[in-house]
């Protein structure tokens, strides 16, 4: 792959945005995320950095109407699941074994066009951090990976003018069953609705409150 120089935002821009995002409590249901968008937003997931590369998430994209309008009652009552354009279900897999770290050795030789046998000392790495933990340990280090796809994802849309909404507030259980995300091997951590503000919400009005710089950055 040739070198190359991206254009990046300025420091003006990147700031701006990051102000302008907040978590939308109220999306306008007519406005829809462009194709060309939301297949760059899935690129941003997809482009998501994970411990050891390993990416121990699967990002479930509902649009079926029929199962998003069973959401809200698992959601607090929060409508957001089904007024954004699109809702996210950032997942974990459930089983990270010998056979998950094989297929990942296998894709990184293919990707970078060399022997899985030059891949011998990752390897032997990340078969031991694996089958060091128990499954409950695995299942805390990938909700731990899941949240920096999420960030990452609010963050490139952000960047697209496109609104999101994180949400921990919903009974994973229901939207496991609802989903059928066990049977696939899955367990939903946390949702992410995306789209466009509805004007009358009222939070998109009000300012970000944040503790100062000085008292959240400490330099050593």
């Amino acid at each position: 792959m040739a070198d190359f120089t991206p254009s990046f935002l300025s420091t003006e821009d990147l700031l701006t945005h990051l102000q302008w995002r907040y978590a939308v409590k109220q999306f306008d249901p007519t406005r829809k995320i462009s194709a060309t968008d939301w297949q760059t937003l899935e690129q941003s997931l997809v482009l998501a950095p994970s411990s050891l590369g390993l990416q121990p998430w699967k990002f479930f994209v509902v649009t079926t109407p029929e199962l998003r309008s069973q959401l809200p009652e698992f959601s607090w009552g929060q409508t957001q699941v089904v007024d954004a354009s699109h809702l996210v279900v950032f997942a974990i897999k459930t089983e990270i074994d010998d056979a998950y770290i094989d297929r990942y050795l296998a894709r990184m030789a293919e990707v970078r066009e060399i022997s899985i046998a030059s891949l011998d000392p990752f390897a032997n790495m990340a078969r031991g951090f694996i089958n060091g933990r128990s499954a409950d340990e695995l299942q805390a280090w990938a909700k731990l990976q899941v949240y920096i796809a999420l960030g990452q994802f609010m963050t490139s849309a952000a960047h697209l003018g496109i609104d999101t909404c994180p949400m921990e507030g919903f009974i994973a259980a229901e939207y496991d069953r609802i989903l059928g995300l066990t049977a696939k091997g899955y367990a939903s951590v946390v949702l992410c609705p995306a789209g466009y503000r509805d004007p009358s919400d009222r939070y998109a009005h009000l300012p970000k409150v944040r503790f100062p710089q000085s008292e959240m950055v400490e330099t050593l």
